[in-house]
C-alpha cells in the first residue's frame, strides 16, 4: 500500500489501482479528494471536511463513494443516494478494496466549556490507523499511526503518551498545518527521543510504500 501525504490532516492510499483519501479538509488541496475511489471523513470541523472538496471527487468519479459518521453524511446523502455511508465505531467494512474498522467516538476535548462533536478514527487494512481529532487508542496492534502532532486539543506530553500507548511500529505526523518550520526540530527530537517509536514525518506530496 502506498501512502502519499496531502496537506495537514489528509492521507491519500493507493492498493491494486484504486485510491482512498482521508479528511480531504479546507486546509488541504483544492484537489485533494480528485481521483479517489473511497472518501473518508473523521468529522465535521472544517480542517477536515470541506464540502466543495468531496463533492468535486464524487462529482469527478460516480463509482467514488464517501464513508463518515451521521452529522457529515446527513449533508451529503441526499445529492449522493446510496453513495454516503454513514459509519460508527465498531463498524467493519470494504471501501473500493480497502478493507476498514471504525473506532473511537468523540473528538478530544478542545475546552471543557466547548461542546465535543463526533469523530471516528479509521483503521485501513489492518495497518494504518488514522485518528481524526483524538488520541484513540484500537483494540488491535497498529502498524502505521498518523499521529496529530499539534492541535488546540493537545500538547506534546499528550502525543508522547499516545505513541506509548498504541506502540506502532512507526508513526508518521499528520495535523500540522499548525506548526511553523521553526518549532518542528522541538516536535521531531522529543517525539524521537520520548515516543519509543520510529517518528517521521513527510512532506506534501511526499510518498512512501507501507
Amino acid at each position: 500500500m502506498k501512502l502519499t501525504k496531502r496537506l495537514h490532516s489528509c492521507v491519500q492510499l493507493e492498493k491494486d489501482g484504486r485510491v482512498l483519501v482521508i479528511d480531504p479538509g479546507a486546509f488541504s488541496e483544492p484537489d485533494a479528494g480528485l481521483g479517489a475511489d473511497a472518501l473518508l471523513v473523521t468529522h465535521e470541523h472544517p480542517d477536515h471536511f470541506e464540502e466543495g472538496r468531496l463533492r468535486a471527487a464524487l462529482d469527478a468519479n460516480p463509482a467514488a463513494a464517501l464513508w463518515t459518521l451521521r452529522s457529515v453524511a446527513e449533508r451529503l446523502a441526499p445529492a449522493y443516494p446510496g453513495r454516503v455511508h454513514t459509519v460508527g465505531h465498531g463498524d467493519a467494512f470494504s471501501a473500493a478494496g480497502f478493507e476498514v474498522q471504525v473506532h473511537g467516538e468523540l473528538h478530544a476535548v478542545i475546552h471543557p466549556d466547548i461542546p465535543r462533536v463526533t469523530n471516528v478514527g479509521y483503521l485501513v487494512e489492518g495497518s494504518l490507523f488514522h485518528p481524526g481529532d483524538a488520541l484513540t487508542v484500537p483494540e488491535v496492534p497498529v502498524d502505521t499511526l498518523m499521529l496529530p502532532v499539534h492541535a488546540p486539543w493537545n500538547k506534546v506530553a499528550e502525543v508522547i503518551d499516545y505513541l506509548r500507548e498504541v506502540k506502532p511500529r512507526r508513526a508518521i505526523d499528520i495535523h500540522d498545518a499548525y506548526l511553523s518550520d521553526i518549532a518542528r526540530p522541538i516536535y521531531d527530537g522529543a517525539l524521537a527521543a520520548l515516543g519509543g517509536t520510529d517518528h517521521g514525518r513527510l512532506a506534501a506530496g511526499e510518498a512512501a510504500q507501507l
